[in-house]
């Protein structure tokens, strides 16, 4: 009986652990939206950003946050400080001033400013036709980003 419940405990727990949102580039979840329309949740990042580090450790972690991105959305992290171009809607943005042997701090991609991103995190939706529905700023708890993309 002792064996019954860690082997349940155990298989409760790994389940648990191995739900993850399942996170695209812009590429893949717009190559993704023409063959299945659904709004992409972007989650816009630095690297330095303190609240976008508690974001992945709290509230992308939540099965319920998890469960309700993965079934509604197409999931996206962008770093709003990266050097990669993006081409969204027939135009390609980059970052022009972005400095690889900076620590911390970089310029602002192009795709951010076009985004209006006021701070970070800011996680934006879009719709399946490319139009900005909500930008949602700051850190939230899984129950409060719950209340907002349900």
């Amino acid at each position: 009986m002792k064996k019954i419940l860690l082997f349940g405990f155990l298989m409760v727990s790994f389940l648990g652990m191995s739900q993850e949102v399942k996170w695209l580039t812009l590429e893949e979840a717009l190559v993704a939206q023409q063959k299945n329309p659904k709004p992409i949740f972007m989650d816009v990042y630095t690297t330095w950003c303190g609240p976008c580090k508690m974001l992945d450790k709290n509230t992308f972690v939540d099965p319920s946050v998890t469960a309700i991105i993965n079934e509604k959305y197409y999931a996206v992290k962008f770093n709003a400080e990266g050097n990669g171009e993006v081409n969204f809607k027939g135009e390609t943005y980059s970052n022009p001033g972005y400095d690889p042997n900076k620590k911390g701090r970089n310029s602002q991609h192009q795709f951010a400013q076009f985004l209006k991103v006021p701070g970070y995190p800011s996680m934006v939706i879009i719709s399946p036709e490319g139009e900005i529905k909500e930008t949602i700023v700051g850190y939230h708890t899984p129950e409060n980003l719950i209340a907002r993309i349900k």
